[in-house]
């Protein structure tokens, strides 16, 4: 039998998913099979609608060689395992005359944890163990989900906390999971047999297909102990969120909290020399960090250095004692001495770290209104770890709406270590061959010119940082009023969000406006969906979190250009740096950042081929600005005006043309209905 050409099998999916073949997802399946049959490594850039799970699904099935996908957001992990791969590897089955295995991956925090579930939680106050069960009242909302994961854990077939259905909070899940530090070990703990965690593993060595998170696959690179089975293709969806993903897992924390924990949990299974060498060390961190004011540290300064320093050695001693000493008193010990050696590493780890000051560390003070003060560390750049873990030993395909900023693909290239494209040297990397890519953007479906309006409000005041815009409340009264609401306002601070939705609710009470934070986020983007006359507010996870087709959202607002706070710690750290090397901070980092943003929140307005509507932008600097060309070469290539009456009209007859839609399908409806009566 002849082998199946890649356009048969591309068919083949695509009818088996109910949809229809693009060019944009013919053009990416194509350039995705010849990078991985030539080791290569390929940035796409797919716009909504492509259908680019299947442009590379498809290819690398049809490969036959393991491949791991990353994703960043939960809903796309499921897309792939529940829909896309169940349905693509039927649909592939007759083709290949093989049947492609597939799995889920997570760390193991993930995973509810046998030991945790029957044996109790270590204590940190009292002896022994504590039964989480017995002490959480029944009829407590902790008591409720404990008891319901208890059952749960009879049924399930994965563990996997986001099967359990409703979910629980963090602390529940927290009673009934371990991080891999805190995990006994299969071979040492009685359940290991049966682990969740460990059958997740064994699942994903025995399949073709593996799917994980982007934490997962930061912590396989800098960790070293391979956490993913060997695999010859590394596909990153949603790839313009890695950077900051791997930022997240390799940054370090330490709170007064944090090491008081480490001192509890260590207190009984060491000598009383070192127990109180670690809790005098703790008294000393938590003095200090009571007048800890937020802001980044250029130099860790002489109390905070003794103290860190005094953490560490006291730290150390304890892990060395640890081991020799037992306590008679304390009850399954191996998981009592499994949770404080980790609470205690954590401690050595991070604060000699932060001692011995590395210059590609940045660290800085944060200060949390409920949680207090807390000392961060983070890499200046996460693109040497990236180009040299990611990027040997296997083809790389990372996709994404979003990934060519500025009109190409290098600023995102350049985060990932990587050379302009077409190069092997970077400016600043001479010396070193870096790994060649290609960039490719396959475009959209969709007809961005004739679909939707750029809008930027010219004429408002120029936004400063604490002041009051009035003029940007009484614009974005009026846009709302000339599109009938079916507003998503994507604010660049959550305080400009809960203001404007304060005063616009007293402005224009007629239409209901939904914020951020009042509700869960699944429960606000439910109710935004089912009430056109409906507005929804909110900050960052609304950027890049909205789906909603349709009538609901037909006018796109931004405050203003989301450039990071000037007193970010890390991202001004790493603007300076560009600085000092000789290239240009603000455009490297502040602007790329600000256009990455708005690339995403742009994206929120068609989601589908009869969507039509307006973005705003409420800032001057879009239209007025040198780099406003470059943010706009960023944002989908719609039609573009500063006219203000001319954006009133076409909002007015999109809301028009929307109710019509509305009576339409209501007649339809409605006739059905008395048809079906008489009938």
């Amino acid at each position: 039998m002849t082998k199946p050409s890649l356009s048969e099998l591309l068919h083949a999916a695509v009818t088996a998913v109910g949809g229809t073949e693009r060019p944009g997802q013919v053009t990416m399946a194509e350039s995705v099979a010849e990078a991985i049959d030539g080791d290569a490594h390929l940035l796409v850039q797919a716009g909504t609608g492509t259908g680019k799970s299947l442009g590379y699904l498809v290819p690398a099935l049809a490969h036959g060689e393991r491949v791991v996908i990353a994703t960043a957001t939960l809903a796309l992990q499921r897309q792939l395992v529940e829909r896309d791969l169940p349905r693509t590897v039927d649909a592939l089955h007759p083709l290949l005359r093989r049947r492609p295995q597939f799995a889920m991956l997570k760390g193991r925090s993930n995973y509810l944890c046998l030991h945790r579930l029957h044996e109790g939680v270590p204590q940190d106050e009292e002896e022994g163990l504590f039964d989480q069960f017995e002490a959480a009242a029944p009829t407590s909302k902790l008591g409720q989900d404990l008891l319901r994961m208890r059952d749960w854990a009879d049924d399930t077939e994965t563990g996997d906390r986001d099967d359990l259905t409703p979910g629980v909070s963090d602390r529940a899940w927290a009673q009934v999971s371990v991080s891999s530090r805190e995990c006994l070990g299969a071979s040492k703990c009685a359940y290991g047999a049966e682990c969740f965690a460990e059958m997740a593993r064994e699942r994903a060595k025995l399949s073709e297909v593996v799917v994980t998170n982007h934490a997962l696959l930061a912590i396989d690179a800098i960790e070293g102990a391979p956490v993913l089975p060997s695999h010859e293709v590394l596909v990153v969806d949603e790839a313009h969120e890695l950077v900051s993903r791997v930022t997240g897992v390799a940054t370090g924390e330490l709170t007064p909290g944090q090491v008081n924990r480490a001192v509890r949990r260590s207190a009984k299974l060491v000598n009383e020399k070192a127990a109180d060498q670690l809790q005098t060390a703790a008294e000393t961190f938590e003095r200090i960090m009571e007048l800890a004011l937020p802001g980044r540290l250029e130099e860790v300064p002489e109390d905070l250095g003794y103290a860190l320093l005094a953490l560490r050695d006291a730290a150390r001693n304890v892990i060395s004692s640890m081991g020799a000493t037992r306590d008679k008193s304390v009850t399954d010990e191996d998981a009592v001495r499994k949770q404080a050696m980790a609470a205690v590493e954590n401690v050595h780890d991070v604060a000699e770290r932060i001692t011995e000051g590395s210059e590609w560390d940045v660290v800085w003070y944060e200060r949390h209104d409920r949680f207090g003060a807390s000392l961060r560390v983070a890499p200046m750049s996460v693109s040497g770890l990236l180009r040299e873990k990611l990027f040997a030993d296997r083809s790389v395909i990372l996709t994404s709406a979003t990934l060519k900023l500025g009109g190409d693909f290098n600023g995102v290239g350049a985060s990932l270590g990587l050379a302009p494209e077409g190069t092997t040297r970077a400016p600043d990397k001479e010396s070193e061959e870096l790994p060649v890519w290609k960039g490719l953007d396959v475009g959209s479906p969709f007809d961005y010119g004739k679909q939707g309006i750029l809008y930027v409000a010219k004429h408002l005041s120029r936004p400063a940082r604490d002041g009051a815009r009035t003029d940007m409340l009484d614009e974005l009264t009026e846009l709302i009023q000339a599109s009938g609401g079916r507003t998503l306002g994507l604010f660049s601070s959550m305080r400009g969000a809960q203001e404007a939705a304060e005063e616009l609710r007293s402005r224009i009470p007629e239409y209901p406006i939904l914020l951020q934070g009042e509700e869960t986020l699944g429960e606000l983007i439910k109710g935004f969906a089912a009430d056109p006359r409906t507005c929804l507010f909110g900050t960052l996870s609304l950027w890049q979190g909205v789906d909603v087709p349709g009538a609901s959202c037909q006018l796109v607002v931004m405050d203003k250009i989301p450039f990071p706070r000037p007193d970010d710690p890390l991202l001004s750290a790493r603007q300076k740096a560009v600085e000092e090397a000789g290239g240009n901070g603000f455009m490297a980092i502040a602007a790329t950042h600000a256009a990455l943003l708005m690339a995403q929140g742009s994206g929120r307005l068609v989601r589908a081929s009869g969507d039509r509507g307006v973005v705003a932008v409420l800032d001057p600097r879009l239209a007025t600005a040198r780099y406003g060309s470059y943010l706009k070469a960023s944002m989908p290539d719609f039609w573009y005006t500063t006219d203000r009456n001319q954006v009133r009209r076409s909002l007015a007859a999109i809301d028009a043309a929307a109710r019509a839609g509305a009576d339409k399908t209501e007649a339809a409806e409605a006739g059905s209905a008395e048809a079906a009566a008489d009938s």
